[in-house]
């Protein structure tokens, strides 16, 4: 039976992991749940965020009644669904500012960098207050955020960095992320992009496919995060002999 921090962080990486997700809302006209597929990323702290219309009935659910529920799966593969992993983040969904949510959708979705600065689309996140994690049969478990996401103090220069991070990996280190992806990632060849970094691991993308990459303790700083880049580069070429 894996602990509970073991299967926190599997929650973490199929959230960090997702490009989708099913966001149920309260129908402001009848009072139904309303659910909707949207387009996801996640914070440095590893919560939902989504950009969505105005025009879009889940935005006037949201605007009505900020209470909401996002599913994240990765069930579609497989012939019984119900063995698959899934998770259930619920809370209160709002308007998100920070700049850091928007280059961390937009790097994950760059296509959306089209409609991104419409006048009716803005990026909201789901303030997580508790989420339910479902493994397979006989695997299930509550998660309260502070299981589920990631402490922020102390890493604010490692999240101010972020973009420089994210750009000089993928402008000048892509033999390093095609390397983290297929020896460390089990993935397949391919020019993978880094898309974010945070104190717990990055996250890298190609085609419509997602990984997660841990760092063996989390880290707080840019200089910290080099040391840990190269550490894992050596494990990932050391793995490959």
């Amino acid at each position: 039976m894996p602990t509970k921090s073991e299967v926190a962080a599997s929650a973490r990486a199929l959230i960090r992991r997702a490009f989708k997700g099913s966001m149920a809302s309260i129908d402001r006209r009848n009072g139904y749940p309303y659910a909707s597929l949207i387009t996801l990323a996640t914070d440095a702290a590893g919560a939902p965020t989504f950009l969505i219309s105005k025009l879009a009935r889940h935005t006037a659910n949201l605007v009505s009644d900020s209470r909401a529920s996002i599913m994240v799966d990765e069930t579609g593969a497989l012939a019984d669904p119900l063995q698959g992993a899934r998770v259930t983040l619920y809370g209160r969904a709002q308007p998100a500012h920070a700049q850091g949510v928007r280059k961390r959708f937009l790097a994950r979705h760059p296509e959306a960098a089209f409609y991104a600065d419409f006048p009716d689309f803005a990026f909201w996140r789901l303030k997580v207050e508790g989420a339910h994690y479902i493994g397979g049969f006989g695997r299930i478990f509550d998660l309260e955020p502070g299981e589920l996401l990631l402490p922020l103090e102390g890493a604010e220069s490692l999240i101010e960095s972020e973009p420089g991070i994210v750009e000089h990996m993928n402008d000048d280190h892509a033999d390093a992320l095609e390397l983290y992806a297929t020896a460390l990632a089990d993935a397949s060849p391919g020019p993978w992009r880094m898309v974010g970094i945070d104190p717990e691991g990055f996250d890298i993308v190609l085609d419509g496919a997602g990984r997660r990459v841990l760092f063996a303790q989390p880290i707080t700083t840019p200089a910290e995060a080099r040391k840990e880049l190269v550490r894992l580069a050596a494990e990932a070429r050391a793995g490959r002999q």
